[in-house]
């Protein structure tokens, strides 16, 4: 098997396990794609798969910044495609898990950033909007934005450099699975889900974090953080703070579907819950007839 195979969906609907079957039955390493288990210590609330569940397989780019440091989907880009290139080298397989789906998109696809702003900004007050526009078109031949979006336009035009993203060209041949299931059972998996984060600790583990961390980004802004942070300030009670937990995933969940929809083609499998080994192997199935 030579392609990449992207493992995808709503949170809660099965990934980490399907990861790891395939990991298993494709020699293959496994790259994280979401974006709050990039950090070390948010375990718990980014549901982190445990060293005892890997099974042995290797992952990448799991606890490689600490809460205080910044990570964006720049760096994930590059990091990404240097372990992609080190585990082919390796002759093995890549599989990348995960529901981020800008890093999943910004790893595999030609997309580019705008990037090296410039030491001095310049405001143009003296020019109109066809002004600006020319003056861009000038500086910048194939940006797409509207010359009445002023703000934009100054900023592109204080830009040394604006790249046009292409962000349609697959770089490398994947395979994208997708986890579905029916809504009502989402919402019931991710309402258990958050039940057994506070079982095993949540409360605890973002006290810890956030008394050394009050300022850290991820932690104020990462679902199962954010909310508890709201019950450690006295803003809501508990209660409210796990009702939140549980709407927030939920409403991140039904924004993951219409990413994903919009922007990949992705292969959906409904997750068979009773019987999980008849998922695995209607992607293997599947995997087979392009391979």
């Amino acid at each position: 098997m030579n392609n990449i195979i992207v493992i995808t969906g709503p949170t809660g609907v099965g990934k980490t396990k399907m990861s790891i079957e395939l990991a298993k039955t494709y020699n293959a390493e496994i790259i994280n794609a979401d974006s709050v288990q990039i950090y070390k210590d948010l375990n718990i609330g980014s549901a982190k798969i445990k060293e005892n569940e890997m099974c042995g397989i290797k992952h990448h780019l799991l606890d490689i910044k600490n809460i205080d440091e910044d990570y964006s989907v720049y760096d994930y880009q590059m990091d990404g495609r240097k372990k992609i290139e080190e585990i082919k080298n390796k002759g093995k397989n890549v599989i990348i898990v995960g529901g981020t789906g800008l890093y999943i998109k910004a790893l595999l696809y030609n997309y580019q950033f705008e990037i090296q702003q410039s030491k001095k900004d310049e405001n143009y007050d003296k020019y109109n909007n066809d002004q600006l526009y020319e003056l861009l078109l000038k500086k910048h031949k194939n940006v797409n934005v509207h010359k009445n979006n002023r703000k934009r336009v100054i900023r592109l035009l204080n830009k040394d450099n604006v790249d046009n993203n292409k962000t349609n060209e697959l770089l490398y041949d994947v395979m994208f699975i997708g986890l579905t299931t029916n809504r009502d059972n989402l919402y019931k998996i991710i309402d258990k889900r958050v039940d057994e984060m506070i079982d095993e600790g949540l409360i605890d583990e973002v006290k810890k974090l956030y008394k050394k961390n009050k300022n850290s980004k991820i932690l104020n802004s990462a679902i199962g953080y954010k909310e508890i942070i709201k019950y450690l300030n006295n803003e809501i009670s508990l209660e409210d703070s796990i009702s939140l937990i549980k709407r927030n995933s939920r409403n991140y969940a039904k924004r993951q579907y219409t990413w994903f929809n919009n922007q990949m083609n992705i292969n959906w499998f409904n997750v068979d819950y009773e019987n999980f080994n008849n998922t695995i192997n209607e992607v293997e199935e599947y995997i087979k007839k392009f391979n």
